[in-house]
């Protein structure tokens, strides 16, 4: 027998109708209630917090990751499974799979339809997270949705409503579920965790500001005066800004703010090719490349490296902080991050093999 937990958090797979919209209001038990648990499969449910996730915070984030890291502490347990809002779910996978120091998988899944919905997809992407959750091991966290496996890293919501709302736009699966069973890819091996956040951290504020045609630094002068500590630059193509975007960055740095340069374009990794505010001034400004991450991930990232090398007040102009930390520490892990090669291949290195991962 293999013993599952799932840690319910809400989101559309737990919502019904409200009278004027969907709204997630159902435990985790009617959740599971909902369609069948493989059989083998042993399933124990926690309920953490029920919301939509567009309402979730950091504070959220790391009270599943302190949850998932407390469930694991018990030898007995297989795998976990986390039903979660597919609005941010991207973001959460990859912020516990950043940390996930442990052989066991946690696997994120959810609905495009409510739970009350007579054609819903809840009870058969929860019946393959399950699955997965109890056979996979060395894969971190992943999204199991629609019958695929997607690693954490580089996976994005890529349509609103459609039922196969995830995809990888830079790289494949690493497997398949169907006919009860897990088949799996060939993949790289994941980086090192980081180092787990301290119990009560206080979540730095990272933003995300986009650039555009007339593009200025109002935001970007806005977001640090909030007290911004990262802020990932969503850029044109390749990840390109204007030269005052490129200088308010190289203000930003100097004050000890990450900065992490994305694309608003759907596919492909930003790349220094341009000058006149492009990618390679930004790099020279000391931003960072964000590679295939897209900016939801982007920022996770840039959060995660904080939270993982935390700055204090006197560490941010470089000086060594009270803790022994100071931005160049954060930097560094940030660049760790971003620069790590994620476990999806693309297709011209992908072959299926039975039972990888098991």
């Amino acid at each position: 027998m293999r013993h599952v937990v799932v840690i319910s958090t809400g989101g559309t797979i737990a919502s019904r109708w409200q009278g004027d919209g969907y709204a997630a209001e159902a435990a985790g038990q009617e959740v599971l209630a909902a369609g069948a648990v493989p059989e083998g499969v042993d399933v124990r449910v926690v309920d953490l917090f029920t919301v939509n996730s567009s309402r979730l915070t950091t504070d959220h984030q790391l009270r599943l990751l302190h949850t998932v890291h407390d469930v694991l502490a018990d030898p007995a347990v297989d795998g976990i499974v986390v039903t979660h809002g597919t609005d941010t779910l991207e973001e959460s996978a990859f912020f516990l799979d950043l940390f996930h120091a442990d052989r066991r998988p946690v696997v994120f899944t959810g609905a495009q339809k409510p739970l009350d919905a007579p054609d819903g997809d809840a009870a058969g992407n929860l019946y393959d997270a399950l699955l997965t959750a109890a056979t996979g091991r060395d894969i971190g966290a992943v999204i199991v949705f629609a019958g695929q496996v997607y690693a954490a890293r580089g996976t994005v919501k890529q349509h609103t409503v459609d039922a196969h709302a995830f995809g990888a736009p830079d790289g494949l699966p690493l497997g398949r579920v169907e006919f009860g069973r897990v088949t799996w890819g060939r993949r790289r091996p994941r980086p090192a965790p980081l180092p787990m956040p301290e119990p009560g951290a206080v979540p730095p504020r990272v933003d995300i500001l986009t650039h555009h045609s007339d593009g200025d630094t109002v935001l970007f002068e806005a977001s640090l005066a909030a007290g911004a500590r990262g802020v990932v630059v969503v850029g044109t193509g390749a990840g390109n800004a204007n030269p005052q975007v490129a200088e308010a960055v190289r203000k930003a740095t100097a004050n000890g703010v990450l900065v992490a340069v994305s694309t608003r374009v759907a596919a492909g990794a930003v790349a220094p090719l341009y000058t006149g505010g492009g990618a390679v001034d930004l790099v020279a400004a000391g931003g960072l490349l964000a590679g295939t991450l897209r900016p939801g991930q982007a920022r996770i990232a840039v959060l995660a490296a904080l939270l993982a090398r935390p700055v204090t007040a006197s560490g941010i102009d470089g000086t060594e902080g009270a803790d022994g930390t100071d931005a160049a520490d954060a930097a560094a892990t940030l660049r760790d991050i971003l620069e790590a090669a994620p476990q999806a291949l693309p297709a011209s290195e992908l072959y299926l093999v039975d039972g990888v991962g098991k």
